[in-house]
C-alpha cells in the first residue's frame, strides 16, 4: 500500500496558469441537504469552493438557499424539487457529489435515481453519506459515470453487501467498478488494483460534518489535477494534514476551519518543489 505524502502533494497540485478562466477549474454540482440537514450541503459546498473549483452549484431543499448564499455567495443554487430544471442541467457538470444530508425517504431515493440515470460517461460522481445507504440497497444500477464512494465504517458494511464473493477492499472496489475512500484515523483509498494510505489524521477531527467537508474537497479538486484519482488523494491528504496542524492548538477541529485553510495550503503545495 502506497503512502500519501507531502512530497507527492507537491507533484499533484499544479500552479495556476495565467491564461485560464473559471471554466478550466471544474463545474461541480452538489446534490445534498434536506430540510433537516442543510448544514451538510453548506459544508460540502464551502470546501468545494475553497479547494478552487471554478463553478459550484448546490441542488438542495429551497429552505437552505438563504443560509447557503449568505455564507457562500460564490455558489449557485437549484431547488431540487424543480425536477425539470435539475434534469436539464445535470449534463453541464464535470463532477457531481450526491448524498450529504440528503435523507433516506422516498423523495431522496427518487432524486438519487434521477441524478445517476442522467449522468454521462464523461462525468465523475462522488457518493457520500445517505447516498451510500441508498445505493447499498441494490435497487439502482451502476451509472455511466465513474463512481467514487466515501463511506465511514457503518456505510462501508452496507456497501460491502453489493460485492458478492469479493473479500478484500481491493476486490470490492473492482467489483463495484468504483474508487473507495474508506474514512478512518488513517484513511485508505482503493482504485483498481492500486491502494493508498493517508499518513495524517487526529481525533480532534471526530466531529459532525467532517465527511461532508472531505467530500466537497474531493469534488473540488478532481477537475484541477491531472487525473480524478489524484484529486481524490490530494483531498484526503489536505483534509487530514490541515486538521493535524490545527489540532496542535485546538482540542477539537471544526470542518469549516479546515475548509477555511484550504486555499492557503493549496498555494503552499502548488509552489513547493517536489524535489525539495
Amino acid at each position: 500500500m502506497k503512502k500519501i505524502t507531502p512530497k507527492a502533494m507537491c507533484a499533484w497540485i499544479p500552479k495556476r496558469e495565467d491564461e485560464t478562466h473559471k471554466g478550466d477549474y471544474g463545474r461541480v454540482l452538489i446534490v445534498a441537504g434536506n430540510k433537516q440537514f442543510g448544514g451538510a450541503a453548506i459544508m460540502a459546498a464551502e470546501a468545494c469552493v475553497k479547494s478552487g473549483a471554478g463553478l459550484t452549484t448546490v441542488a438542495s431543499d429551497r429552505v437552505n438557499r438563504p443560509a447557503l448564499q449568505t455564507r457562500i455567495p460564490e455558489c449557485m443554487f437549484i431547488d431540487y424539487e424543480n425536477i425539470t430544471s435539475l434534469t436539464e442541467q445535470i449534463s453541464q457538470f464535470d463532477t457531481i457529489l450526491i448524498g450529504p444530508g440528503l435523507g433516506l425517504d422516498t423523495n431522496a431515493e427518487e432524486l438519487f435515481r434521477l441524478v445517476l440515470q442522467n449522468a454521462t460517461e464523461k462525468q465523475q460522481i462522488i457518493i457520500d453519506g445517505d447516498g451510500i445507504t441508498i445505493y447499498a440497497k441494490g435497487k439502482i444500477p451502476h451509472p455511466s459515470a465513474s463512481l467514487t464512494f466515501t463511506p465511514h465504517a457503518g456505510e462501508w458494511e452496507r456497501l460491502k453487501s453489493l460485492a458478492h464473493g469479493a473479500e478484500t477492499a481491493t476486490e470490492i472496489a473492482m467489483t463495484l467498478d468504483a474508487t473507495l475512500v474508506l474514512k478512518g484515523h488513517r484513511t485508505k483509498v482503493y482504485a483498481g488494483e492500486s491502494a493508498w494510505q493517508n499518513i495524517y489524521g487526529t481525533p480532534a477531527m471526530a466531529t459532525g460534518g467532517m465527511g461532508d467537508t472531505l467530500a466537497g474537497t474531493i469534488c473540488g479538486l478532481m477537475a484541477q489535477t491531472e487525473k480524478p484519482i489524484i484529486g481524490t488523494l490530494a483531498a484526503v491528504f489536505l483534509h487530514s494534514y490541515i486538521g493535524e496542524i490545527l489540532a496542535k492548538k485546538r482540542y477539537v477541529v471544526l470542518p469549516t476551519e479546515i475548509a477555511e485553510e484550504l486555499p492557503t495550503y493549496l498555494k503552499i503545495f502548488s509552489e513547493t518543489d517536489e524535489h525539495a
